[in-house]
C-alpha cells in the first residue's frame, strides 16, 4: 500500500492495478480495505450504517472507488465527520478528478465533452451502457477531456469526469468509438499493445477542499506497464 497523504481526517493512497477496493461476492478477500484496516483499524466502523455494517460488502471510509484494474489516487476517510464531509464534497462535484488514458484509434478535436446518460447492460450484469438500450433509470453522465499526444493507432489524453458513475470514462470512450486500449469488458476485438495485461487508465490526480479547509492536489505517477507502452508508441512515430 503505498500512502501518498495521511492527516487526522482522511488517508489518501495510490492503489495498485489488480486490486479491488472492497470485498464483493466476487472478491472475498487481498482487498485494499482489507489491507488498510491492518494498520487503521479505526476506519473499521466509519461509513454509511447499511454498508459499514454488512460483512459482505465491507466499504468502511470509502467515498469513492476505483475498478479493480485502475491505478491511481484514491481519498479514505479515517472519521465519520470526514466520511459525511467527503461524501458531501463528491456529491456535489466539488471534487475534480483527473484521469489518464489510452484509447483506440484516432480523436480528431483536441478537447471535447461526451455528454451521455448511463445505464446497466441487458446482455450482463457487469457492463454499463450509454445508449437508451440499456436497462433501467439511465443517469446523468458527462466526461469532459482533452488530447495529450497522438499516435497512428491510439490517443493519449487526460479525462475529467464530472460525475461518478461505475465504469463511467470506459463506458463514455466506448461510445464514441475509442475504446480504452486493453479493456477486457468493453473492447471485442482486443489488442493490448507490448504485452500490457490491463486495461490503460489511471487516476492520476484530484484536488478538493480538505476538512480543515485546505486546498490540496494529490497526484500518482503513471504506472511502469503504462508508462512503458507509451515509451515504446512514442518510438514508433
Amino acid at each position: 500500500m503505498n500512502i501518498i497523504y495521511e492527516d487526522k481526517n482522511i488517508l489518501v493512497v495510490n492503489k495498485s492495478a489488480g486490486i479491488s477496493v472492497h470485498p464483493d461476492e466476487n472478491h472475498k478477500t487481498g482487498t485494499l480495505i482489507q489491507e488498510i484496516l491492518k494498520t487503521h483499524p479505526e476506519i473499521k466502523n466509519v461509513g454509511d450504517p447499511a454498508v459499514s455494517g454488512a460483512s459482505d460488502q465491507m466499504r468502511p471510509g470509502i467515498v469513492h472507488r476505483l475498478d479493480k484494474d485502475t491505478s491511481g489516487v484514491l481519498i479514505i476517510a479515517k472519521t465519520q465527520p470526514a466520511f459525511e464531509y467527503l461524501k458531501n464534497k463528491f456529491q456535489e462535484r466539488k471534487v475534480k478528478k483527473t484521469y489518464l488514458a489510452l484509447v483506440v484509434g484516432n480523436i480528431k478535436n483536441k478537447e471535447g465533452v461526451i455528454d451521455l446518460p448511463i445505464g446497466r447492460s441487458k446482455k450482463s450484469p457487469l457492463r454499463r451502457l450509454a445508449s437508451p438500450k440499456a436497462r433501467g433509470k439511465l443517469r446523468e453522465a458527462v466526461t469532459e477531456y482533452k488530447v495529450l499526444e497522438k499516435f497512428r493507432d491510439y490517443t493519449f489524453l487526460e479525462t475529467y469526469p464530472q460525475t461518478g458513475r461505475t465504469h463511467q470514462i470506459r463506458v463514455h470512450f466506448k461510445a464514441i468509438g475509442h475504446p480504452i486500449v486493453c479493456d477486457k469488458l468493453y473492447t471485442k476485438n482486443l489488442k493490448c499493445p507490448f504485452g500490457l495485461s490491463r486495461h490503460f487508465l489511471h487516476a492520476n490526480a484530484i484536488e478538493l477542499t480538505l476538512p480543515d479547509a485546505s486546498r490540496s492536489r494529490f497526484e500518482a505517477d503513471l504506472p511502469d506497464d503504462l508508462e512503458k507502452v507509451l515509451e515504446r508508441l512514442r518510438k514508433e512515430k
